[in-house]
């Protein structure tokens, strides 16, 4: 496939870095302390410290200003406190609608929203004193449950939907049908780093924030608006987040806000940075589902039509719960034709923290729900998953028959289908069948320990679902001694993405990592930049960077040929040198004659996706430029008297495209899975009846840890390239390994199944924490009637 015009003479002369497992750019320094993190950074002198005074209930009128000002300045080492009313302009950190003020107003919404800033002299002198202050508030009665709100018709925006054919006539007409509802759980982001900002005033009424943030220009932007300043008079820097998942993506600015109000008020230096306790108190999590449906199939398992809704609870304001949930709809397919679909979903408002991004954005719980429907089909027949499964899978429609078996439910032709292939691939890797056999044979010995065994497949659609967000910057820069300097604007979780970026850039100037410096994402270098998220950091910061080093590439060639003596169009570069008319010279004396000649050694670069052309509010049209497509088989014991588990095995094939990097790629698998893992087994957030989190610190709430790893953990490259001109022709790998992890629970399900001889449908709601693992086998086996 040709490449399309944004790229197609961006491509370099020679691929000296593809595939190629180059050290992560700051694996030295995290290794020995010495990479710089936000709270690492210096402080000014007379710097001061930020602590956010939190709302009590769930709902409630403020009082006055919602503080005893005078009794919270009287406190020892306090020097300000700030409410929303001493903002002197737009008071917002909703990322899209601006429906969600960074300092409460008039009203709270949710226990741990943002009433006022206290500034104290100390650290702990600020904490202590929004700690000890008293909230003045009346308060409401509060809705908290996704069944509250659909009582109630309580949305936070209206409900949107896709039809394709008529679902309730082929579900009538279907030899089998079945109902059922599930549930997916929230999911706390959980990241080593907590929230911070460190805010400084520049002169004539500048401002420097260095904040932990995936987005570092909404941070810039809305810090702006929030202080009448113009974008230019903030400037936003990010190094590095120790970790981020979504977290980071539009929370940030509750925080990075709060500390710029009070640095502009003060015109000192100001740093706020959060505790877990209050920071899992504060900011958004994974998005919690209801999931109904009503499915209708053959005798082998085939889907003929399928009425789903989808409930999630957004909590008190919008953030970023419309594409969450407009992401959810377009991957209710994950890999399968669904040939009649009705599909509603509804985004549910609730006096709870607004949900927000997380790894997956949506996509991990519309899969879970065709996926449950996928395993209700299979028990109900009794029949084995995989063969459902694959009976299910999207088919070229030359081999269908059906024009429609490669399309999807918002009539996106899939161009680059190997979902099918990929499933084969482990299911032969793994040996899934004999598996299977051991399992059963297990299960037939042992009565109080069972084994369960699943694979499941993905598809995952890449790039914003906002199409104009699908855009990337980057400045190169090359100094005389031939170094070079990269700035993106993307941001570095410690996912690799600089690394991978050093690699595109020098094998763009056809030199080796060494001669390339990344450096720390910063809005004055790189403008208008989107966050880092959606799996599309690679992707569009690789695409600008490519697009600048094929830019400087053209300055070079002249320079090159004069020093050659050939013509211009002879020269290419490769292994650190320009080469032309049978001669070479080094790259650094290249560079260097550039600069005696006057030519420039710095450039901007831009990329933007092409393609693409959806229309999100019919949920309609090509969303994704391309797809990622992975298996994995999991392996699980569990104990049928306590609930406890163990996970014994896992087979991993995904496709990566053209891998920039390897051991990246593979650590960001690795990762991925365990973290879904956790989302779908452990990690349980438990709110009591007043909307209170009571899981708000490592000591309830427990996310997996290295020995939740098995040692079998096996991770195997599909063999393939994009057919999409990325760099390298590689695939984003950041989000879509995290639905991997469906087979961890699937794989509990089966083995809870087990426990009742396979008697019976197992209803299992995620997470499929011990005591619902123990409360799922003692219902199947009444069900059953295995129990005395």
């Amino acid at each position: 496939m040709n490449a399309p015009t944004a790229l197609k003479n961006l491509l370099p002369e020679a691929n000296l870095q593809q595939g190629t497992d180059v050290v992560h750019e700051s694996a030295h320094l995290h290794v020995t302390g010495k990479a710089t993190y936000t709270d690492d950074i210096p402080e000014y002198a007379g710097t001061l410290y930020a602590a956010l005074i939190l709302s009590p209930v769930a709902h409630g009128e403020l009082i006055g200003d919602g503080i005893d000002r005078e009794a919270i300045l009287q406190t020892h080492g306090v020097v300000a406190v700030y409410t929303s009313k001493d903002i002197p302009g737009e008071n917002n950190c909703g990322p899209i609608n601006h429906d969600d003020p960074f300092l409460a107003v008039g009203r709270v919404e949710f226990i741990g929203q943002a009433v006022a800033v206290v500034v104290a002299r100390n650290m702990l002198y600020a904490r202590e004193a929004a700690h000890n202050a008293q909230v003045l508030v009346k308060e409401l009665p509060a809705i908290l449950t996704i069944d509250e709100a659909m009582a109630a018709q309580s949305f936070v925006m209206p409900a949107k939907g896709i039809t394709r054919g008529d679902a309730a006539a082929a579900i009538a007409a279907a030899p089998h049908t079945l109902k059922g509802s599930t549930e997916t759980g929230q999911q706390e982001q959980f990241y080593l780093e907590g929230q911070i900002t460190y805010a400084v005033p520049r002169e004539d009424g500048q401002m420097t924030l260095y904040s932990s943030t995936q987005h570092p220009d909404g941070n810039q932007r809305e810090a702006a608006a929030a202080l009448n300043l113009t974008t230019n008079d903030v400037e936003v820097i990010c190094r590095r987040m120790g970790g981020a998942f979504g977290g980071k993506e539009g929370n940030a600015s509750i925080f990075s806000q709060s500390a710029a109000l009070a640095a502009f008020k003060l015109q000192k230096p100001v740093k706020l940075r959060v505790n877990r306790d209050d920071d899992m108190m504060i900011t958004g999590k994974r998005h919690d589902f209801r999931i109904d449906y009503e499915v209708g199939y053959d005798d082998e398992g085939r889907i003929l039509g399928a009425n789903i809704a989808l409930m999630s609870r957004c909590g008190y304001s919008t953030d970023y719960s419309g594409p969450v949930n407009d992401r959810a709809c377009l991957h209710i397919d994950n890999c399968y034709y669904i040939p009649a679909l009705q599909l509603i979903s509804h985004r549910c408002k609730t006096n709870t923290q607004s949900a927000t991004a997380f790894r997956g954005f949506g996509g991990p719980q519309g899969m879970f729900g065709i996926e449950t429907v996928i395993e209700q089909i299979a028990n109900s027949l009794g029949i084995d998953a995989l063969s459902v499964r694959k009976l299910n899978l999207y088919q070229d429609p030359a081999i269908s028959g059906n024009p429609a078996s490669m399309t999807t439910q918002y009539n996106q032709s899939i161009e680059d289908w190997v979902g099918d292939k990929l499933v084969s691939q482990v299911e032969a890797e793994s040996g899934y069948w004999d598996r299977r056999e051991a399992v059963n044979a297990f299960n037939k010995t042992h009565t109080k320990r069972k084994r369960g065994l699943a694979l499941v497949p993905l598809k995952f659609g890449i790039s914003f679902t906002a199409t104009m967000l699908n855009q990337g910057g980057a400045l190169l820069s090359i100094y005389m001694d031939g170094s070079v300097s990269v700035n993106h604007g993307g941001t570095e979780m410690g996912q690799g993405l600089n690394t991978k970026m050093a690699q595109v850039c020098a094998d763009g100037l056809g030199i080796s990592t060494q001669w390339v410096r990344v450096t720390g994402t910063d809005t004055q270098k790189v403008p208008n930049a989107s966050a880092t998220s959606a799996s599309s950091g690679a992707d569009i910061n690789g695409g600008a960077i490519m697009n600048a080093t094929a830019q400087m590439r053209a300055r070079l060639q002249p320079v090159a040929a004069g020093m050659l003596g050939c013509d211009a169009a002879e020269v290419s570069f490769a292994n650190g040198q320009a080469h032309g008319g049978g001669k070479s010279v080094d790259w650094a004396a290249m560079v260097k004659q550039a600069w005696l000649e006057r030519v420039g050694l710095s450039v901007t670069g831009f990329y933007m996706t092409p393609e693409i052309k959806y229309d999100f509010t019919t949920l309609n049209g090509r969303a994704f430029y391309y797809y990622c497509y992975g298996a994995a088989v999991t392996e699980v014991e569990i104990d049928t008297r306590t609930g406890e588990w163990w996970l014994k095995a896992v087979d991993i094939v995904h496709d990566v495209g053209n891998s920039i990097n390897p051991a990246i790629d593979k650590g960001q698998i690795e990762g991925a899975y365990v973290q879904g893992m956790g989302w779908l087994t452990m990690e349980e957030c438990i709110w009591d009846k007043k909307g209170k989190l009571l899981t708000h610190g490592p000591s309830t709430y427990k996310i997996p840890v290295a020995g939740d790893v098995p040692e079998h953990l096996k991770i195997s490259f599909f063999e393939n390239h994009n057919i999409k001109p990325t760099p390298f022709n590689s695939k984003a790998v950041g989000e879509p390994p995290l639905m991997l992890a469906l087979s961890s629970y699937f794989a509990l399900r089966d083995a809870v199944s087990a426990s009742a001889h396979h008697k019976t449908v197992v209803h299992m709601n995620a997470p499929a924490t011990p005591e619902r693992i123990l409360m799922a086998c003692e219902k199947a086996k009444t069900i059953a009637g295995l129990t005395a």
